[in-house]
Formats: C-alpha cells, sequence, structure tokens
C-alpha cells in the first residue's frame, strides 16, 4: 500500500495555495451506557492503533502540502458531548503521535447512559462550521446501538441540517458470537438501520466491527476508504483543472476509493 501511496503521489501537481486541507475528518465515539469501561478502553486504543497503522499513516501524508485536519469528541446522550482533540492538521507524524498520546492517556468522565445518535450528528454540524476550509467534510460516527433520545437522526436529514457534510458510520456488533438477535441476521439489521437514518452525503458507507476487540481493524478500514478523494466525475465543478488532477491522482490507488453506501 505504501508503494502504490507514493507511486499516486509523484502523479500528481502541486496543491493550490489557498487550499488548507483535503479532508476534515471528524471522530465521534460513542460513550453511553452500552459501552462498558473495558469497551471504552478498547474502543480509545482501537483509535490509536488505527492511527499508527503503516497504510493508514502513508494515506494521512500522501499530500504533505494539503493535509487532512482532525477532530475527535464522544458522546451519549443528547445533554453530552465532548470535545477530545479540537480540529488539528496533521503535518507530520509528530502530530499524529500527539493525539495518538492524548487518546491512550484519555480517562472517561461521568456521561448520561442514553444513546443520543441525532444529537451527536448535531454537535458535529456545528463544529464543523468552525473547521478550516477543506476539499471535503466527513463526520466519522461510532456506535453500537440505535438511538434512543431527542432529536430523531432521520429529521435532522428531512430537515437539512445535516449540511454538505458526509456522515459515515462504524457499527459496533458487540455480541456477534452470541446466540441471541447479535447473530448475522441481527448484525445485519442494526447495519440496516444507520444506513437507513444515520449515513449521509455521496458516497456514505458503514462499516462493521465484530465487537471491540475488532474495533481497530475497522477502524483501520474505515480511515483507509476516509481518506480516499472523489472521483473525477463527481468532483465539484468549481474546482480548477489542478485541483481535480490532484485529487483524480490520489483516487487512482487501490483502496483510495470510496464506493457507495448499499
Amino acid at each position: 500500500m505504501k508503494a502504490f501511496v507514493a507511486a499516486g503521489w509523484l502523479l500528481m501537481t502541486a496543491a493550490p495555495a489557498d487550499a488548507a486541507c483535503r479532508l476534515a475528518l471528524a471522530l465521534a465515539l460513542d460513550v453511553s451506557g452500552s459501552v462498558d469501561e473495558y469497551e471504552y478502553v478498547l474502543q480509545m486504543n482501537g483509535i490509536a492503533t488505527a492511527l499508527a497503522d503503516g497504510d493508514v499513516q502513508a494515506a494521512l501524508f500522501a499530500i504533505p502540502d494539503v493535509p487532512v485536519t482532525v477532530a475527535i469528541y464522544e458522546w451519549s446522550s443528547s445533554s453530552y458531548q465532548q470535545m477530545i482533540v479540537d480540529w488539528r492538521p496533521l503535518h507530520d507524524i509528530s502530530d499524529l503521535e500527539d493525539i495518538r498520546s492524548i487518546l491512550l492517556s484519555w480517562r472517561r468522565a461521568p456521561a448520561p447512559e442514553a444513546t443520543g445518535l441525532g444529537a451527536a450528528l448535531a454537535f458535529g454540524t456545528k463544529l464543523f462550521q468552525n473547521a478550516p476550509a477543506c476539499w471535503d467534510q466527513t463526520l466519522d460516527v461510532s456506535a453500537d446501538g440505535k438511538n434512543n433520545d431527542w432529536p430523531v437522526p432521520t429529521r435532522l436529514r428531512e430537515e437539512g441540517r445535516l449540511g454538505t457534510m458526509n456522515v459515515n458510520a462504524l457499527v459496533v456488533a458487540k455480541d456477534f458470537k452470541s446466540t441471541m438477535d447479535m447473530t448475522p441476521d441481527g448484525v445485519a439489521e442494526l447495519t440496516a438501520y444507520f444506513q437507513a437514518r444515520i449515513i449521509h452525503g455521496p458516497g456514505a458507507f458503514v462499516e462493521v466491527a465484530q465487537g471491540y476487540e475488532d474495533y481497530a481493524t475497522a477502524m483501520s478500514r474505515k480511515l483507509l476508504r476516509e481518506l480516499s478523494t472523489l472521483p473525477l466525475g463527481q468532483l465539484p465543478v468549481e474546482l480548477n483543472p489542478r485541483e481535480k488532477a490532484t485529487r483524480t491522482a490520489f483516487a487512482s490507488i487501490p483502496g483510495g476509493q470510496s464506493t457507495p453506501g448499499q
């Protein structure tokens, strides 16, 4: 993968000087009552592990002049959203290591038990209002259950309150190996819920982690898709030819192009 990224970079033209970043990526982490202390640690460590993955790092730093900017927050009920990392451009490995250090040392604060997916989306929308100007904006929502608080996620979409950002989801099927409703059919039902009610925007998708033990691997897969850029036919018409050439070259790298959600 690293070789492909390097080859893709050699094909790229310089990004325009006024481009602050190529992707503003916000990670929204579920800390509702369904996530116990052990699972919380697996989630935080899983993100840190994914950010240390060689392929993920190669994709993050594939276009040094046009970096990725990252923010991370945790959420539970409609009344609880807590910033962990505010918008941080990733210029080099030291920036990434700073974020990994924060994640590995972060301690869980008391939070309501409800699962406020709608409020998590609304918080992400406001967060992007203060994000730097980037080619794309993606909100990455991790959760292991359905919304049971206010507002209702679908209403946000119907009212146009999610704007132009993409929303992807990482569904954690906690009891995938059990004999109850978390069989493969149960996982499909939960995935279908997120596809129908949570994800948003062109190419939005759902990734599945088979328990929190699989969180790091699933997050790595998801980050590699989110760090891709749109193929030429889907680029905004206002992009100039140099910018299109840069983004299309990166999208030609294997693993560097997302597929539409089902």
